[in-house]
């Protein structure tokens, strides 16, 4: 007996919340509760924990970045549990981010325990069953909204990687990447490939 396949399950509220809501709301939700939340356009969205080899490449893509970053003094990098309260009033948990030094002094300063009202230089989203439509649409239109200079899209399926640079306000066609040194403009000291990325 043949069983349909299992596809992961994004739920997205029917109710409409504001920041300050939605930060509330979410200090009310049991500590078992292993769910990863974010606000986008005012709807609170659920992904379940992701499969494999999400968590491997966001730890080998955010290690890469972070040896770069704290050896040259350039800012601070965070991983998926980094939650920043952007200016078009969403809230999104990037999987690996990377905020330069002069942003970050910039403020406003971070308070402890809470979302980061800083919008990043650089956001990478790894692609999975219950976010790649989002990824590649509401997400990419928040971020090029919010001014975030660059935008990776890692997508393991197809093994590469789409490299979106902020010019004029927008994001024109992304670079796919399939092999080869990733090109950032926001960190051109970080040597990095697709190949390293999806190193088996």
């Amino acid at each position: 007996m043949s069983h349909p396949m299992v596809v992961d399950t994004a739920f997205r509220s029917d109710e409409r919340f504001s920041q300050r809501e939605f930060f509330a709301w979410l200090q009310r939700r049991p500590a078992s509760d292993i769910n990863h939340y974010e606000l986008i356009r005012g709807r609170i969205v659920m992904t379940p924990p992701a499969g494999w080899p999400h968590g491997s490449l966001e730890m080998r893509i955010g290690g890469r970045i972070l040896q770069v970053v704290e050896r040259d003094g350039l800012g601070v990098v965070q991983g998926s549990s980094a939650g920043y309260d952007l200016p078009s009033g969403d809230t999104l948990e990037p999987d690996v981010s990377f905020m330069s030094r002069a942003r970050f002094a910039a403020g406003p300063a971070p308070q402890r325990g809470r979302f980061v009202g800083i919008v990043p230089n650089l956001a990478v989203e790894i692609l999975s069953r219950s976010t790649a439509r989002r990824d590649r649409t509401e997400k990419k239109e928040i971020y090029q909204q919010c001014g975030v200079d660059e935008y990776w899209i890692v997508d393991p399926e197809r093994r590469v990687v789409t490299v979106f640079h902020l010019e004029e306000g927008r994001y024109p066609t992304g670079e796919r990447v399939l092999a080869g040194r990733i090109p950032s403009r926001v960190l051109p000291q970080l040597e990095l490939t697709a190949d390293a990325i999806f190193a088996d």
